[in-house]
């Protein structure tokens, strides 16, 4: 995803972008900042950096930590937490290292003001990171606040939802664009759905949420109404945007629709309970996007087994002219299809190993007569 992210920044104005593994920096003033942290689809955080330098053990970084000016970033009444990654980091405990600046923080604010803010490890108003390799730490102060894939929309889930950033991200993989038909046979809680209908509707992924830059001391309340209200100009009025889901599961017919009334995005998507082998394709052409069942539970491998197969038909007889995509951990899928896949994306769900499968369905092209051995 990180070529992607590189791409939604370069169009918000960041300057100096690059591609580093799993994340990318970027430069830019407030206004950046914000508009990244609005705009962003694939983000899961926006953190600035403000420290880094060399270290050898954890009382260097409590002397780094202690150095720096905290209470000119946030006010002592904000509540604060640190998290601390550590990538071939040479020390014994991050839970050490985590507690040494999080001291370092505290006797800042109490030698500058005489009284230290408050921990929160679940809901603070600052969060602290620090990023720790062989010898290089990297102080980050978050100004997202809550995770960006929390769009403020999605009230119910049915058991292991996909993260909204990682559907937003496999949207543009397929290529999908607004006014496309896209289906999602196995919809879920409804994420690709929603995703698919912020897109097609202009409407920014967090303009319903707040950020942590609303609570630093930087905060630019103008520049941030702004930004705010000219994403808000640009949101188009609902309307139906060729966006089609269902599922065989009623309860997940019933969360997704929930959702979407909840976003407001009722009226952009056909919502149907139906079984993905008896879907009749809505166009001739378009593109059909699922995250199907994985085979976590034992018992389900078995199922999934008899399945693909059916699936694999429904596509041959039923989708020709449409491009298919499919996230999953079983790398078994295609081959138990007898389809051939043009790209297999590796994509993390959570902790999991996923392969996003393309296979464009163009009669006759991809049928296999014999399983492979």
């Amino acid at each position: 995803m990180e070529q992607l992210l590189a791409d939604e920044l370069k169009q918000i104005s960041a300057k100096v972008v690059n591609v580093t593994d799993g994340g990318v920096s970027f430069d830019g003033d407030w206004s950046v900042c914000y508009a990244a942290n609005l705009h962003s689809r694939i983000a899961t955080r926006i953190l600035w950096q403000v420290g880094r330098g060399k270290y050898l053990n954890e009382e260097d970084l409590f002397n780094a930590a202690y150095k720096m000016n905290w209470p000119q970033w946030f006010d002592v009444k904000h509540d604060f937490m640190v998290k601390v990654t550590g990538v071939k980091c040479p020390l014994k405990s991050l839970e050490f290292a985590t507690l040494k600046i999080k001291d370092a923080v505290c006797d800042k604010f109490r030698l500058a003001v005489g009284s230290r803010p408050y921990i929160d490890t679940k809901t603070p108003s600052v969060r602290i990171h620090a990023y720790l390799t062989t010898d290089e730490y990297q102080y980050y102060v978050d100004t997202s606040g809550a995770a960006l894939y929390q769009r403020g929309n999605r009230g119910a889930s049915i058991e292991a939802p996909l993260r909204e950033n990682l559907a937003a991200g496999i949207l543009k993989l397929t290529g999908w664009q607004a006014g496309q038909p896209l289906l999602d046979p196995m919809c879920g809680s409804g994420t690709f759905l929603l995703e698919a209908a912020m897109v097609a509707l202009d409407m920014a992924p967090g303009i319903k949420r707040e950020f942590g830059f609303e609570k630093l001391k930087t905060f630019e309340s103008d520049t941030w109404k702004k930004i705010k209200n000219q994403a808000l100009s640009k949101v188009k009025k609902v309307s139906f945007q060729k966006i089609y889901g269902s599922d065989m599961d009623l309860r997940a017919v019933r969360v997704t629709k929930q959702n979407l009334e909840a976003a407001g995005l009722l009226e952009a998507v056909q919502v149907s309970h139906v079984d993905m082998l008896n879907v009749i394709p809505p166009a001739d052409h378009g593109v059909l996007v699922a995250n199907p069942p994985y085979g976590v539970r034992i018992g389900e491998d078995e199922a999934l087994t008899l399945l693909y197969p059916k699936m694999g038909e429904t596509l041959k007889h039923k989708f020709a002219g449409w491009n298919t995509y499919f996230l999953t951990n079983d790398l078994r899928m295609p081959k138990l299809m007898r389809l051939s896949p043009s790209k297999k994306t590796p994509l993390f769900n959570g902790p999991l190993e996923c392969r996003l499968f393309e296979i464009k369905m163009v009669a006759g092209s991809n049928r296999k007569d014999k399983p492979e051995a």
